[in-house]
């Protein structure tokens, strides 16, 4: 794996041998910048020439991030090569950005080279906040991750939770180890594909390893890219660098979801007139595309590249968090029983958890929302200022890019008591408690937004639900019917923590465990 800091390296050699005549006598002459105290200025660091504070970045972004807070601040202003950021990293300032002044910050930084790309500036994630972006959103919201969509769609996630454990039956039947990261990046990924498309991505073989490889690939190709402003005016050297690979990663996600959006096109066409509440998410968006009436004009490529962040910020980052959940039962047994003698208390020996159990499973809510907090599923959000602002008295400039470590935020010690310790119990409240808790970060009221494991504010995941649902049941019924032990002998009985490199924040290893049947839901008598 190409690690971020090798593409940083990388970065700043092309920049160097590019520049380096130019600035050999900057480099000599100039004296490092001092930390900033002026009211109305943001405050800084000493930087070196022309690369900035690039060389302060480690493999892990997040990482690095939250040491130069921790040392200089929780608002700083960055700049790497020729690309300047504002950093954010207390829940008391990401108010200012969450909420006080959310639509000043409502649209997203683009890449350096994303208008070379097929999707780079078509997709919904990184799109400006304007019509089309609002119109998606609003979309996403009423016919997707609404109240009366995730109740209509309850027995998609009953179906594909049952798949996974007879899976896991399977493979501890066969006495096989098994690839936890695998087998919930399918269940995340059918569940997104049947909700949104009425269909599998496993209904040709292989669809669903296909998409994994995708997300895992893009999340990969990102952290690559995001560096690429670095460069200033010589950003096409990045894009000669990674251009290729980029493409080709659009390509494979074009052919998948063009064979989709086809087969819908050809049903559209036979089921004319068809029930509004009958049409999935690709249904409406192609109704809207062969509108010419349409106070929005989309194209095939927007819906393409919808889907694409939709599988990418839909079924990675829900993965990602139910892997996380596993690893850290297995190294907590006591935790692991608690949640597992909370479940029997709850649901009995006869039958498998279901959503609908959930709200009196507190301690199991505990333990997602604890995992979460430690290992949030975007580390850093990115934000772009829309307009000349203020941000505790520090002028803001129009365009500022804006990073929200939340993984710092997260693990603040002033918000939390031994941040870096899984302790599931500091989220137990009472459930009417727990219910009002649930409902403002849905909604993104009434937040202290020290627990932002999703974002909040106009471009919060608009997800949140669906995704806590889908970790809760999953992990739920893991725990129900499996012992799991850490498989082979180099790993012991400990799961590998350690976090991977770049911007995402994903395992090192693969977690592989080696299933116990405890409880059969299927042969249990009823």
């Amino acid at each position: 794996m190409v690690t971020t800091i090798c593409d940083i390296q990388c970065y700043s050699f092309l920049f160097f041998v590019s520049l380096i005549t130019t600035f050999l006598i900057r480099s000599i002459l100039s004296k490092p910048t001092k930390v900033t105290t002026n009211s109305h200025l943001l405050p800084s660091l000493p930087a070196l020439p022309i690369i900035g504070h690039l060389h302060l970045l480690g493999p892990s972004l997040y990482k690095s991030l939250r040491k130069l807070s921790t040392k200089y601040g929780p608002l700083l202003y960055l700049r790497f090569g020729a690309s300047h950021c504002l950093l954010v990293s207390s829940a008391s300032v990401a108010s200012e950005i969450f909420k006080s002044q959310d639509l000043a910050f409502a649209s997203r930084p683009r890449f350096a080279f994303s208008d070379k790309l097929p999707y780079g500036t078509s997709g919904f994630v990184t799109a400006p906040y304007g019509d089309y972006w609002r119109f998606m959103k609003k979309l996403c919201v009423t016919e997707l991750f609404g109240t009366k969509q995730l109740e209509r769609s309850l027995f998609v996630r009953r179906e594909e939770k049952e798949r996974l454990l007879k899976r896991m039956l399977e493979s501890a039947g066969k006495k096989e180890d098994v690839d936890v990261g695998v087998e919930v990046m399918k269940f995340t990924n059918t569940v997104t594909c049947r909700i949104a498309m009425s269909t599998s991505c496993l209904e040709q073989e292989g669809d669903a390893e296909k998409i994994r490889d995708l997300v895992i690939e893009s999340f990969k190709l990102a952290a690559k890219m995001c560096f690429g402003d670095v460069l200033g005016p010589f950003k096409k050297l990045g894009f000669w660098v990674f251009g290729k690979q980029a493409l080709d990663l659009t390509r494979r996600y074009d052919e998948l979801l063009e064979r989709v959006l086809k087969d819908h096109e050809v049903r559209r066409c036979k089921n004319e007139g068809e029930r509004e509440d009958k049409k999935d998410l690709m249904h409406i968006l192609l109704d809207v595309f062969h509108d010419e009436n349409a106070d929005v004009k989309i194209t095939r490529t927007h819906i393409k590249a919808f889907f694409a962040d939709l599988f990418i910020a839909g079924t990675g980052t829900s993965a990602e968090s139910m892997q996380w959940a596993i690893a850290l039962l297995i190294n907590h047994p006591s935790v692991f029983n608690k949640v597992r003698e909370e479940i029997e208390s709850i649901v009995g020996n006869t039958r498998l958890v279901e959503e609908s159990d959930i709200p009196n499973l507190p301690y199991l809510q505990a333990v997602v929302k604890e995992t979460l907090r430690l290992y949030p599923p975007g580390p850093v959000t990115t934000r772009e200022c829309r307009q000349n602002c203020k941000i505790n008295g520090y002028d803001i400039p129009e365009k500022t890019a804006v990073a929200i470590n939340l993984y710092a935020i997260m693990r603040d010690p002033d918000s939390w008591d031994d941040p870096n310790e899984f302790r599931p119990e500091r989220f137990l409240v009472s459930l009417n408690e727990q219910e009002k808790l649930d409902q403002c970060q849905v909604e993104g009221k009434g937040q202290t937004f020290n627990f932002v494991p999703f974002g909040a504010g106009r471009r919060g995941c608009p997800g949140t639900a669906l995704a806590f649902s889908m970790i809760h049941t999953a992990v739920a019924a893991l725990v129900q019917c499996f012992d799991l032990k850490v498989s082979g002998e180099e790993y012991g009985t400990k799961v590998d923590m350690q976090p991977g490199p770049g911007m995402s924040l994903s395992m090192a290893r693969r977690l592989i465990v080696r299933p116990i049947v405890r409880f059969n839901p299927f042969t249990a008598s009823i």
